[in-house]
């Protein structure tokens, strides 16, 4: 019975994949391909599967708890974005790095230009919007053949500066605090290690396959494309010192807050509200360096944004997508995590091995594999596990940043397999196929980032863990 209930879990995750990659809607699908496997659990043990008491309490419970959580990180930071990009300073970025290190640096400078912006707090969503025009022209002055772009993108946005490097404020570090009461910089040696690693394989991987495939005569190709210049525009684009200022005050904000303000505050009053300072001064740290970057970039740019409704409506329209399409995937995996099945699943990784670092790194990765979602994934993993995993942690002497770490590096594996909603989002703005680009997708944003993992948990078992 439990081979038949753990099988319903396996065709469930395949049909969320397929269909996903066919281009089916995650919202409309992740509760329909949950609810096969409550069938099937059901049809195992002989039990009524009670659909609707799945869908209304398991998984729009777990959706809805995952919009209270992180919406405001998700709309402020689609609210930072889209003030960067309206008023010309994504743009400017681009240009003024793309101008240091010239056009035989190309891939370089899309990954350099996609980092500050992911790694100053914009949605890894926009920054693929920010990013693409530029990357784009790039490539096809260069004659590097466009099906490389997707992945050199994904390199920028969804491995180093979403999970590894200290301090950045993505969604994907900022879970692991709730849990391990720690802050978006912890172990900053193990991250800023797996950062390197992600980089430098990263751009090795897709360097050389550029080099190979143009030495066959493969260019950019034949592409049907429209760029939104904005240095064109009546006022010009904001200097690269202007453009990058609302970064280094998020960034340096950030920091100051979670490090120096909040942890020196009295935080007792937060038992009336069933949580304690721990559990939420980074991301209180991260809402307040937002605003405030947010802000700077209004002051300063008002004549090129042209009002400031225009941009804050944009930008909160399009945190909308991006976090119920997670919610959703993450409502997925709290219907799969509530069946029987997922109990044997659950106890056969918390016990895959001695080592708790170990069993926190796959318990993410598969849970963020089976979600489609880094953000999604850890979340379960670490609301059905967590406990026990801080309490073999604290028996070990595993300190929880090292846990922290480690979790978030972890989730940023084999959530971006094909049905994984960034990826789909990544392709249909770059107008590419999944045949085309998803080799070097999958090697830069899974294999690499395992890689990472692994070399990581070494270093914390052998005595590193800062």
């Amino acid at each position: 019975m439990d081979s038949i209930a753990i099988i319903g879990v396996i065709i469930s995750l395949a049909l969320l994949i397929y269909l996903a990659y066919k281009g089916w809607p995650v919202i409309a699908i992740a509760p329909l391909v949950a609810l096969v496997a409550v069938v099937i659990g059901g049809i195992a043990y002989r039990e009524p599967p009670h659909l609707l008491a799945h869908y209304t309490e398991v998984f729009m419970t777990a959706a809805g708890n995952y919009i209270k959580n992180y919406f405001p990180i998700f709309m402020l930071g689609a609210l930072f974005g889209k003030m960067l990009e309206l008023s010309g300073a994504a743009q400017s970025i681009a240009n003024t790095i793309t101008e240091k290190l010239g056009e035989k640096w190309a891939m370089l400078s899309v990954i350099i230009t996609g980092a500050i912006l992911t790694y100053g707090g914009v949605s890894l969503f926009v920054a693929v919007f920010a990013v693409y025009p530029i990357g784009a022209q790039l490539f096809k002055k260069v004659g590097i053949p466009k099906r490389f772009l997707p992945a050199v993108i994904a390199l920028s946005a969804f491995t180093f500066t979403m999970t590894a490097i200290p301090g950045t404020p993505q969604i994907q570090n900022a879970i692991p605090m709730r849990f391990f009461g720690t802050d978006v910089f912890a172990a900053p040696v193990l991250g800023l290690v797996a950062a390197v690693i992600e980089v430098i394989l990263g751009y090795l991987w897709l360097s050389r396959r550029a080099r190979k495939a143009m030495a066959k005569g493969e260019g950019y190709g034949e592409h049907e494309e429209t760029f939104k210049d904005l240095s064109s525009s009546e006022h010009g684009l904001p200097s690269f010192q202007l453009s990058i200022a609302p970064i280094v005050i998020v960034i340096v904000l950030n920091l100051i807050l979670s490090k120096l303000v909040f942890p020196h505050t009295d935080g007792a009053y937060l038992e009336d509200y069933n949580t304690t300072l721990s559990g939420v001064m980074g991301t209180w740290a991260l809402i307040l360096a937002l605003i405030a970057g947010i802000i700077f970039a209004i002051i300063t740019n008002q004549k090129r944004l042209g009002g400031v409704i225009h941009p804050i409506y944009e930008g909160v329209q399009g945190s909308f997508l991006a976090i119920f399409n997670t919610a959703s995937e993450n409502g997925y995996g709290a219907t799969i995590s509530s069946l029987a099945a997922y109990a044997i699943i659950s106890g056969a990784i918390i016990h895959i091995s001695s080592n708790v670092l170990i069993s926190t790194a796959v318990a993410t990765s598969v849970l963020a594999g089976v979600t489609g979602s880094a953000s999604g994934g850890m979340t379960i993993a670490l609301t059905t596990m967590g406990d026990q995993l801080i309490a073999i942690a604290n028996q070990s002497g595993i300190s929880m940043q090292a846990m922290h770490r480690i979790a978030a590096v972890a989730s940023g594996g084999m959530d971006t397999l094909p049905h994984n909603g960034a990826v789909i989002t990544l392709l249909a703005i770059t107008g590419m196929k999944h045949k085309e680009s998803y080799p070097d997708i999958g090697m830069c944003t899974v294999v690499i980032p395992l890689i990472a993992t692994g070399a990581i948990i070494l270093l914390a078992t052998v005595g590193l863990q800062m």
